[in-house]
């Protein structure tokens, strides 16, 4: 597979270094870089897991770049702190109080947004 072993070359990593890091058995990597095997899934999803650079696309089908171009941009977007808005207008209600929407936010930039119904 070229993209692997331009992979290791980019990081600097022998293939069992390249498996240990991504947590895959050793063997599995010789069999990718031999064309005995093919990537699964769990391995595609463990290596641009541990190397935020590798574009998904990129990886699986070729297409795209590497590194990939905006992983710079996405990781200054996530590690700047935005601007909290200052509530205005808040009127004062001492009665009691309801949830309305409850957001979970996860550490990798997707969100889940629950209203009351």
């Amino acid at each position: 597979m070229k993209r692997l072993r331009k992979l290791l070359r980019y990081y600097d990593l022998s293939a069992s270094a390249f498996a240990d890091k991504i947590g895959v058995q050793r063997s599995s990597i010789s069999h990718l870089l031999t064309g005995r095997n093919k990537p699964s899934l769990e391995f595609v999803l463990k290596v641009i897991d541990t190397f935020p650079e590798v574009d998904l696309y990129w990886l699986v089908r070729g297409k795209g770049n590497f590194p990939s171009t905006s992983v710079e941009k996405d990781i200054l977007k996530a590690h700047t702190p935005s601007p909290v808005a200052k509530p205005q207008n808040i009127k004062k209600d001492n009665g009691p109080k309801t949830v309305d929407k409850v957001i979970v936010l996860y550490s990798h930039g997707s969100f889940e947004i629950y209203n009351r119904d």
